[in-house]
């Protein structure tokens, strides 16, 4: 595995606290008890500030806590616990009126007042698509791109026949279960997809995300317990696994993840976050004469900019280490914030009926099942070009990690990152352009 790849996995930054003992988060236990012990007096005395630095303090303590416990907890850990924990946990407090208003208020005005989401998306998505060696994002989605067009139909073909038999439209089916699943994760795929439904359909974006955060976590959980059983196929029947090798000419070091790594360079972080607000300003002004929303025109302008090779190396490193940053410390807080002002835990629960789940479940299963047999129609090794496809219905990078992880398949993540980025940006865009059609 290369440098490149366990650093996506686990950041030195990330390995250092456990070094020192129990950490929460990046914090050693006292220093988070501590922190916690300020900010839940001031809940209580009623003056926490109602800002951004109230906010995000209850909004990171309780993503590191819930964070910490999805990924200690047997069995949640193994199906992308740290996301339902972040996301159910703080939604059911809501829904059961425990949330304190002080607490509430600062939530409030930091996810939405302040429009935190949008800076977050911002950094993110511009971080990973630029962040993504030129050599990956071309060669390596020309090879992976007939498994994941056909294991994509595939996917949408089984979901929408099995949605037909439980009463659910194509359309319906379509746009808020199968995307969600392929869309790439929560943060790069469900929430900007809630973003641009809401500006089209002009229903509330909270309502978009409960109806379907169930089946991004659904889609998850089938892709990670179906790679573990591809994993158990290729011991039992060798000649259909390369150990971790994708293709059978064996020249994988072609698209070795080499990334933008190396050393955190403070000047670099600046022009990120510089060029991220660019990018999805850019977005903003451009959507009122496309009709296409802000934030998928930053995905087709971070991807043009990618392809073109017009920035210099520098300024996409920046990008890269910024997205780095914020994913590490802010995505259980962004989660967390996601559950508690979006997710509606009545609409949540009654969301997890028979004929959805089936749906989810069908989706995946026929998504793996054309990767194994196209993979190796094309001269791949079956259980990996399987795997890889799973990645498709991957929770982003926690997903990919989750999925190969249960496969014992890491040194697959540079693929893996093509079927969950790109793949993921693809489908947001056709998504939001076929709903514009159809709607």
């Amino acid at each position: 595995m290369s440098d490149a790849i366990a650093a996506e996995i686990r950041t030195p930054e990330e390995a250092t606290p456990m070094r020192r003992g129990l950490s929460i988060g990046p914090l050693p236990w006292p220093v988070y008890v501590g922190a916690a012990l300020v900010t839940a007096f001031a809940v209580w005395s009623g003056r926490l500030p109602n800002d951004v630095i109230g906010g995000l303090s209850v909004l990171m303590l309780l993503g590191f806590l819930l964070g910490k416990l999805g990924q200690t907890i047997p069995v949640l850990k193994q199906i992308g616990g740290t996301a339902i924990l972040c996301l159910f946990v703080p939604s059911a407090i809501v829904g059961y009126g425990l949330m304190p208003e002080a607490a509430m208020k600062a939530i409030a005005t930091t996810f939405k007042t302040a429009n935190f989401q949008y800076f977050f998306i911002a950094c993110l998505v511009a971080g990973s698509i630029l962040g993504m060696p030129h050599k990956v994002l071309v060669q390596g989605f020309m090879r992976m791109f007939v498994p994941l067009a056909v294991g994509t139909l595939a996917a949408v073909a089984a979901g929408i026949l099995v949605g037909l038999a439980f009463g659910h439209s194509p359309k319906e089916t379509f746009f808020f279960i199968i995307v969600p699943i392929v869309g790439g994760g929560l943060a790069e795929g469900v929430l900007p997809l809630s973003i641009g439904y809401s500006e089209m359909l002009g229903r509330p974006q909270g309502e978009l995300v409960a109806q379907m955060v169930p089946a991004a976590l659904m889609g998850n959980v089938v892709a990670i317990i179906g790679a573990g059983l591809l994993a158990r196929l290729g011991e039992a029947l060798p000649g259909l696994s390369g150990n971790g090798i994708l293709v059978r000419t064996g020249d994988d070091d072609l698209l070795q993840q080499e990334g933008p790594a190396g050393a955190i360079e403070l000047p670099l972080l600046g022009c990120g976050i510089v060029l991220s607000c660019a990018l999805f300003i850019l977005g903003t002004v451009l959507a009122p004469h496309t009709g296409i929303p802000g934030p998928i025109l930053m995905i087709l302008a971070a991807t043009a900019l990618k392809l073109s090779r017009l920035l210099p190396s520098e300024m996409e490193r920046g990008a890269y280490q910024i997205n780095r940053f914020m994913s590490t410390n802010l995505t259980f807080a962004i989660l967390v914030a996601m559950g508690a002002m979006l997710v509606s835990w009545q609409q949540l629960v009654a969301s997890f009926t028979l004929g959805y789940i089936l749906i989810c479940a069908a989706s995946v299963i026929a998504m793996i099942t054309s990767g194994f047999f196209v993979g190796r129609w094309l001269n791949m090794f079956p259980v990996e070009a399987a795997i890889v496809t799973a990645c498709h219905s991957g929770l982003g990078g926690t997903g990919d990690v989750a999925i190969l992880g249960a496969s014992n398949r890491m040194g697959l993540m540079a693929f893996a990152q093509i079927a969950t980025r790109v793949g993921g940006a693809i489908m947001i865009v056709i998504a939001t352009l076929l709903m514009k059609v159809l709607y």
